[in-house]
């Protein structure tokens, strides 16, 4: 609707404090004291009076015909404006500048792969149809002006959802110059794609873009640069982030080429992110290398005990699996193996080792009590068979009546000759056994001797110098591979 008569007068005399733009934010300035049309009160500020006397000026002010001479006629300049078609159609591309200002950045998810931003974006193009000469003075407008004026159809490209301040009215900021040039400032929040790579987690550095571009307006109409001040970004150097620093940022102005469409200008901002590690180090490297050391417990517990030893390897191995589930779960579920995945496994194979270590330990345990269980036997039983022939010989001797001859042979210190005979066969059988038992056990005595089963004892000996010695050097592997 056009400000017109006492409606103008009223809008005009109520904005006499105008915003000034600098370095891009709002400062407010007092009213000029040299302008043609200035209400002023009379008395003291302080006096209650004079508020009812202003406000009987500003009624009178309304009810009169009395002019602001250096404002601008609004509805002359807007009168047979036609916001629908850009400045200049049919001739050059307007050229737009662009400036952002990061107020924040809320949240950034690895799971999503997204940011939020808020920004304040800035831009700045020329309308000659909206130009006045006969002052110098900037002219603040307020922001339901802007539905009445043509504006870049400008938009994020890569954002998934976006959405305007408008507490406690719109954040949007207008100003109009004499010469036509016109500053637009708005307030978005943004929810950005970022396409982000993990392999390196939690030791990655990503890059994230913000990406401006006009919606419906090609290379032919509309011309995208930044603005010759946009030299950094005002609070991007002094945003703090929970996970990550922003290392370096850059801008870059590309020129899109879509075979339906045309070319379209487009305009980026390239930030680099360094995760920050410590507080990964504390939630998940380091409980990791306390369940492996905690695993090694195991080998100063003697091998009878077995329940301790089985107890404390199952709990470090689902302690372990309960970490590695609970560290992915804000992560996106893609197929790229990470860092962070690498160092659990090593980890986990680790703590499984060190169960199936004391396994091992305890089979070698059985096993060789079985071994010299059947040694026992061994020995004894040619011994046995060996007093078993003595006998059946002295009682085949003593049935054939040997016995008295024996006798006297002893006294004549001689051997009879049967009994000779009887002896030697006895002692030809013993040697041959002997010999026999000989040869079995030397065919057989160098396998066994190197498949001897070691002492359980000696595992757990070897294993407490082993497991540290190379968890040390495949965490020397590892973060030389990742971190450098």
């Amino acid at each position: 609707m056009p400000l017109t008569g006492g409606r103008a007068k009223l809008w005009a005399l109520l904005h006499g404090l105008t915003p000034k733009l600098t370095h891009g934010r709002n400062t407010w300035e007092g009213a000029r004291g040299n302008q043609a049309a200035r209400v002023q009160s009379t008395g003291s500020e302080r006096d209650p009076g004079n508020t009812g006397r202003a406000m009987n000026d500003i009624g009178d002010y309304v009810g009169s015909n009395l002019e602001i001479s250096w404002l601008p006629n609004l509805d002359g300049l807007i009168a047979g404006y036609a916001r629908n078609f850009r400045p200049g159609i049919g001739g050059p591309p307007v050229n737009v500048a662009l400036a952002l200002e990061v107020a924040s950045i809320d949240h950034i998810s690895e799971a999503n792969m997204e940011y939020t931003m808020t920004v304040f974006l800035h831009q700045s193009w020329r309308d000659s149809r909206l130009s006045y000469n006969h002052t110098n003075e900037t002219l603040g407008l307020d922001s339901r002006f802007v539905d009445k004026l043509w504006l870049p159809d400008t938009f994020i490209v890569n954002a998934k959802s976006a959405w305007f301040h408008d507490v406690t009215v719109e954040n949007k900021l207008i100003r109009l110059q004499p010469d036509g040039v016109i500053l637009y400032s708005i307030r978005i929040t943004s929810t950005v794609a970022c396409d982000m790579d993990l392999a390196k987690y939690p030791m990655d550095e990503q890059e994230c873009m913000l990406e401006l571009e006009s919606y419906g307006y090609s290379s032919e109409d509309i011309v995208y640069y930044w603005s010759e001040s946009q030299e950094h970004i005002h609070g991007l150097d002094k945003l703090q982030l929970a996970q990550f620093t922003i290392t370096s940022y850059r801008f870059t102005t590309e020129l899109m080429n879509f075979k339906s469409a045309g070319q379209f200008p487009r305009l980026s901002l390239h930030f680099h992110l360094r995760r920050n590690r410590g507080v990964y180090i504390i939630q998940s490297y380091m409980p990791s290398v306390l369940l492996v050391a905690m695993s090694w417990v195991s080998f100063w517990i003697s091998q009878a005990a077995v329940p301790a030893r089985v107890s404390l390897g199952i709990t470090t191995v689902l302690t372990m699996t309960t970490l590695m589930v609970s560290a992915r779960s804000s992560l996106p579920r893609a197929s790229a193996i990470k860092a962070l995945d690498v160092y659990f496994w090593i980890c986990y194979v680790f703590v499984f080792a060190a169960l199936v270590e004391y396994a091992f330990a305890h089979f070698n345990a059985d096993y060789r009590k079985k071994q010299k269980a059947k040694a026992k036997v061994k020995v004894s039983r040619p011994r046995a068979e060996m007093d078993v022939r003595n006998a059946i010989v002295l009682f085949s001797l003593s049935a054939a009546g040997v016995t008295q001859e024996l006798a006297i042979s002893r006294r004549q210190r001689r051997v009879p000759g049967n009994l000779m005979g009887s002896y030697r066969s006895v002692g030809v059988e013993t040697g041959e056994m002997k010999k026999e038992g000989a040869a079995r056990s030397g065919g057989q005595g160098g396998i066994r001797a190197r498949l001897r089963p070691i002492d359980a004892d000696t595992i757990d000996i070897y294993a407490r110098a082993v497991f540290p010695a190379a968890f040390a050097a495949v965490n020397v592997i590892y973060w030389a591979a990742y971190a450098m």
